[in-house]
């Protein structure tokens, strides 16, 4: 759908509702929260709600402060868990109150971007209580009414907030990274997204402090060992490694438990240099020529180093009990698979490993 005939739909959708409920994503809100449609429908002059939506994948003290800032009221639940329904119910009804005095019906609609969850807060607010349905006058053919209590109704037609530009659909998902002929500007435009909303996260994923929005994906590309011949970083494909991640939710806001109890230091860049200017494709070789390096940091601190070499990835971790567990965390790590490893320590183990 053409963006200006997708702005249409949801103009109609906000003037045949009465409350509009903007349904957000609580791992993402300022990327998928859209200013023009809260500006619209505070221009009709009608209740305005934003829901976020999964909220059982955020800290509860981060989505309260957020709450707590937001000039909009605004209601955390997850639909996937029917978690927080009950309170968006009542937060509805609140909305609704005043406005009984002159309607016989309040029709509530939703409205957001693709993949929030529109479609599985519906399902979960009609549940058993969605006793009625009702046609709607001169509205597009089979959309209907359901009926959600005696004078609440939700419009069953949900308006989807059409993505404006490229760099937004690559960041929502909406273009693989892979194909991105220039993938650095969204890619900035996500860091700095991240840095506005939580920039915890990129110390928490990259154990990086820069300020910059070019200087933190440098960075980035240092740490996974994408180096151009001559020793410079490459931002293109650091920028399709960092989208890619980001698309398939392997980086978020917020990492999971597992995530946080795998914390691990970036290491091993002298080893990695010695290895690409030698050309040691071989972990056996490796092993035999930087051993006496790698041994000396085998404890129980897991530490990791990866980079690019002549199309493959070179991979290094240590301070896991098992080689296995290491291999696996490097497949995790770089979203590639093991070809050849070689593994060595006692008590505490380390892998050299060739990905790809």
């Amino acid at each position: 759908m053409k963006q200006r005939k997708a702005w249409k739909v949801v103009r109609e959708v906000i003037g045949e509702a009465d409350v509009i409920v903007e349904v957000v994503d609580a791992r993402d809100p300022i990327g998928t929260r859209n200013r023009k449609l809260e500006r619209l429908v505070q221009e009709e002059g009608k209740p305005l709600l934003i829901v976020m939506n999964k909220a059982d994948l955020v800290p509860k003290e981060w989505a309260e402060e957020y709450k707590r800032k937001s000039e909009i009221p605004v209601v955390f639940i997850s639909a996937r868990e029917r978690k927080g329904t009950g309170i968006l119910r009542r937060e509805l009804k609140k909305l609704a109150k005043p406005l009984l005095d002159e309607k016989e019906k309040v029709k509530v609609a939703l409205i957001g971007y693709p993949n929030v969850g529109k479609s599985t807060i519906i399902n979960t607010l009609k549940g058993k209580r969605a006793v009625g349905t009702a046609p709607i006058p001169g509205y597009t053919k089979g959309k209907q009414l359901i009926r959600l209590s005696k004078k609440l109704w939700l419009l069953d037609s949900p308006g989807v907030v059409p993505i404006d530009d490229f760099d937004e659909l690559v960041i929502k998902g909406g273009f693989p990274a892979d194909k991105i002929e220039e993938p650095v500007r969204p890619a900035l435009k996500l860091i700095s997204r991240i840095l506005e909303t939580r920039r915890e996260a990129i110390t928490e994923k990259f154990g990086i402090e820069a300020e910059s929005e070019e200087e933190i994906l440098r960075r980035i590309g240092e740490k996974r060992g994408l180096i151009k011949a001559g020793g410079e970083v490459d931002l293109e494909e650091t920028a399709r490694w960092l989208l890619r991640e980001w698309q398939t939710g392997r980086f978020t806001l917020f990492a999971s438990e597992e995530e946080k109890s795998q914390d691990f230091i970036w290491d091993f860049k002298d080893v990695l240099e010695g290895v690409e200017r030698e050309l040691l494709l071989d972990p056996r070789r490796i092993l035999w020529r930087y051993g006496d390096e790698l041994r000396e940091k085998l404890d129980n601190q897991k530490r990791a180093g990866v980079r690019e070499i002549e199309g493959i990835t070179v991979g290094i971790a240590t301070g896991f009990k098992k080689c296995d567990s290491a291999l696996k965390f490097l497949e995790e790590l770089t979203g590639k698979s093991v070809i050849a490893s070689e593994c060595f320590g006692k008590k505490w183990k380390g892998v050299i490993a060739i990905l790809e």
